[in-house]
């Protein structure tokens, strides 16, 4: 599971899963983070995703493995 936290300076992958601000999880799976960026990402943390926060959202996404369904796509 990968945290994500909204902090006053915007949202951000949390790594150590201890940063201050209000957190959400992610599986390790692009899958999820396609699903979490349309909508239920901003949900969890009571927020609306700016384009700054999506881009860096969507950075981090695609540096995922593919799982095996999107792979033989």
């Amino acid at each position: 599971m990968v945290r994500i936290v909204r902090t006053d300076n915007g949202v951000w992958v949390d790594p150590t899963g201890k940063a201050a601000g209000r957190g959400a999880y992610l599986h390790d799976q692009r899958e999820c983070w396609v699903r979490g960026l349309r909508g239920a990402l901003g949900h969890a943390l009571k927020a609306e995703l700016t384009a700054d926060d999506r881009a860096r959202m969507e950075e981090f996404m695609n540096s995922l493995p593919l799982s095996e369904a999107e792979a033989g796509k």
